[in-house]
């Protein structure tokens, strides 16, 4: 397979769309994907259908070109800031797919409750899209392996740089647990020569 030949359905692109339009309001991301430029994002183009899926290089393209806006800084906390919103439309969208709002699970203790929303989470990308991520559980630890990163797609970085899955995760472990704050890294990254960019989920919470 190309590069070409990894996507990201229609419905993820307009995750991460209305992800930064809370964020960066519509002015900005419009200025953002202008300067990418990036019209397979607008939300024209994704309302209207007419681009069925997202290349991973214009995944990719779309958080280096928000890091060349905003610095690395600024940028970070942005795709951090997004990525968060971005698990409210998430679950508004495959919500029903996931399984993590029945009775069943919420029943279950929180770190059986944690890696077994880590896997679900992890299947619903395997399965809709071309992202592959493999999860695994250690030392009251979750690490996240994303094996092939659009976050990250034809990027180099001399630190970890996949940001908005930092910030989904976070989402995702605060909704989980009920409210609780956890701690969540990114350790490894393919951009900086890695074989896997790696999230770590402590599962014992801050707060």
């Amino acid at each position: 397979m190309s590069a070409g030949d990894f996507f990201y359905p229609r419905k993820m692109g307009m995750i991460i769309l209305l992800g930064l339009e809370e964020v960066m309001g519509v002015n900005g991301v419009d200025a953002l994907l202008q300067l990418a430029p990036l019209e397979e994002f607008s939300r024209q183009s994704l309302q209207a259908g007419k681009e069925q899926a997202i290349p991973f290089q214009k995944v990719g393209l779309l958080q280096s070109t928000l890091e060349q806006a905003y610095g690395p800084r600024g940028g970070r906390g942005l795709a951090l800031r997004a990525g968060r919103a971005c698990f409210k439309y998430g679950l508004r969208e495959y919500g029903s797919l996931l399984g993590i709002t029945e009775t069943a699970f919420r029943l279950l203790p929180l770190p059986a409750k944690l890696f077994t929303g880590a896997r679900v989470f992890a299947d619903l990308f395997n399965r809709h899209t071309d992202q592959k991520v493999r999860v695994e559980e250690k030392d009251f630890k979750i690490f996240w392996h994303i094996d092939r990163c659009p976050l990250c797609w034809e990027r180099k970085a001399d630190e970890p740089i996949c940001h908005l899955a930092v910030g989904l995760l976070q989402e995702a472990l605060y909704w989980v647990s009920g409210g609780k704050v956890f701690h969540v890294e990114e350790t490894a990254c393919i951009a900086r020569g890695d074989p896997a960019c790696v999230i770590l989920m402590d599962q014992t919470p801050l707060s």
